[in-house]
């Protein structure tokens, strides 16, 4: 059995299927859910950041969920991941703050030296250009300890032990990257959609460089790697931040890349993109070849690396209906 987490607005989608079969339930009704992650080891365990709410808890593949309490009980959490180590959890706040968990949330230690890299003075995220956030935590899949956090806007760092010492952003790295993939089978290597761009880095973010052969929009949000094939990649992609985000002007596509090839329009089977507000992307380790995309269109499925899809939900039910995603994850159950 799959289970699709999605996060809207309002609440939280928990979407369970076999066979092609799908079912919906809502959970956590008016929490304005922003962030979601799942425990690698444990699928069932999942977390999710919401705003002013904080960080909450699921033990049983989304069927309840808990708060996990002080000090994040009334915080923005807006970034979420749970570390190769058990019971180790990051959680990225609003305005830009870092907390780490090493007993799966019950308590937790503030990573003040994220705070005073040299480049924080910079950050600043444009509609509220006095403040700034995590946009997203990404963990190294091979070396405990290590993880990138992106700041929206202005940075993406790394550090190697734990959150406790950092090396800022490189000159030559993404500003304002929305989403940062990794992959177990090319260690080093990883993948930024980002406002400015598609960026690739194959040595921990020290250097960067940019891939956009066939990519006619340059606004990227949602990425996607087949746990398969560190080379088959899915982003979403707009003209600009107005055709992402704000529903009168949704323009909105698909992009997928194979090996070496240019990047190439992933179309057949999803809606038009007029009217497609920033798909967010998902793959999981028990489906290798799987991709899976939502957006305000509803979710949709492909088992072919990203070149068909077919409807999962479409749209989502009831007050979820039209509603563009703020996040998604996708985990086998047992």
């Amino acid at each position: 059995m799959t289970a699709i987490y999605v996060a809207v607005e309002d609440g939280l989608v928990v979407i369970r299927g076999r066979d092609g079969r799908w079912s919906a339930e809502p959970r956590m009704a008016g929490m304005a859910p922003r962030c979601l992650a799942a425990d690698p080891a444990h699928p069932e365990r999942v977390w999710c950041g919401t705003v002013a709410a904080g960080a909450w808890r699921s033990r049983d593949a989304g069927a309840s969920w808990l708060p996990v309490g002080d000090p994040l009980s009334a915080r923005d959490v807006s970034a979420i991941a749970v570390g190769l180590d058990e019971e180790v959890v990051y959680a990225g706040v609003d305005p830009s703050a870092l907390w780490r968990s090493e007993d799966a949330g019950q308590r937790w230690e503030d990573l003040a030296a994220l705070r005073h890299l040299p480049s924080a003075p910079t950050w600043s995220y444009p509609p509220r250009p006095g403040t700034s956030h995590v946009r997203w935590i990404t963990l190294d899949p091979v070396r405990s300890g290590r993880l990138y956090v992106c700041i929206e806007a202005g940075a993406l760092v790394r550090s190697d032990d734990g959150g406790r010492t950092w090396t800022d952003r490189a000159p030559d790295g993404p500003a304002d990257t929305h989403t940062l993939a990794t992959h177990a089978d090319a260690p080093g290597r990883l993948y930024s959609a980002a406002g400015d761009g598609y960026h690739e880095s194959y040595d921990h973010g020290a250097t960067w460089t940019r891939s956009e052969e066939g990519l006619e929009h340059r606004y990227l949000f949602g990425l996607a790697v087949d746990p398969g094939d560190p080379d088959t990649i899915l982003v979403s992609a707009a003209d600009s931040y107005v055709q992402a985000h704000i529903e009168p002007f949704a323009d909105s596509s698909l992009y997928r890349r194979a090996g070496p090839e240019p990047w190439r329009h992933a179309r057949e089977g999803l809606p038009e993109p007029r009217g497609t507000l920033r798909p967010l992307l998902a793959a999981n380790d028990g489906e290798r070849g799987v991709f899976y995309s939502a957006s305000n269109r509803g979710v949709f499925r492909s088992a072919d690396r990203g070149v068909t899809w077919e409807p999962v939900l479409a749209p989502l039910p009831g007050r979820c209906a039209g509603l563009a995603p703020h996040a998604i994850v996708v985990t086998p159950v047992g």
